[in-house]
């Protein structure tokens, strides 16, 4: 009995914490309406022989709600910022303004902003999968326990029952930030 491990829950629950984040990171990245810097945090451009963040080629910053504004720090660099940026597939053209990038956000089409809630519902769906594993990993890891006789089955039980509750929080606040993103996507 002293060999077996009993299953500490608060793993659990980071890891499902860890999904809700990831699902969040992911919506800063899709495009509403509105300029948003982290918008850009997925460009990789060609510097130096290799790829790189934009993020460490140059400041971004957002000066108006309708455009982002790139300062590039190696003068070198600002046609490769600038074909990033256009080939990034985030529908943008940016303008290049001496060492700077303006970059004005178009308003979205209903078909796009169609488009992005669908996308947002996609990412959302996989974050639900991802705290679906860990639930299954949990319950796994608790009837292992309980075959080990680390845990008995009245523990086994309430540890699966209060695995459930994880789960069911976690997918309750993914369902919450799709809903907020789709509303914010959708919003003229």
């Amino acid at each position: 009995m002293a060999d077996a491990e009993k299953p500490v829950l608060s793993r659990y629950r980071d890891r499902m914490d860890k999904a809700v984040g990831a699902l969040k990171e992911e919506f800063i990245s899709l495009r509403t309406g509105r300029a948003n810097a982290g918008l850009l945090d997925q460009v990789m451009v060609e510097a130096y022989g290799s790829t790189s963040p934009i993020s460490q080629v140059g400041s971004v910053s957002v000066p108006d709600p309708r455009s982002i504004t790139v300062s590039v720090w190696d003068k070198g660099l600002v046609v490769s910022v600038e074909k990033a940026i256009r080939n990034a597939g985030l529908g943008l053209n940016p303008v290049v303004e001496g060492q700077n990038l303006r970059v004005p956000i178009p308003p979205l089409t209903e078909e796009r902003r169609r488009d992005l809630a669908k996308l947002a519902s996609r990412y959302a769906e996989q974050q639900r999968i991802a705290v679906r594993n860990v639930r299954r990993e949990a319950n796994d890891d608790l009837k292992k326990a309980e075959k080990d006789g680390a845990i008995n089955q009245d523990e086994l039980k309430r540890m699966s029952d209060e695995v459930q509750k994880l789960t069911d929080e976690a997918v309750k606040r993914v369902d919450e930030a799709l809903k907020s993103k789709e509303h914010e996507i959708m919003q003229v």
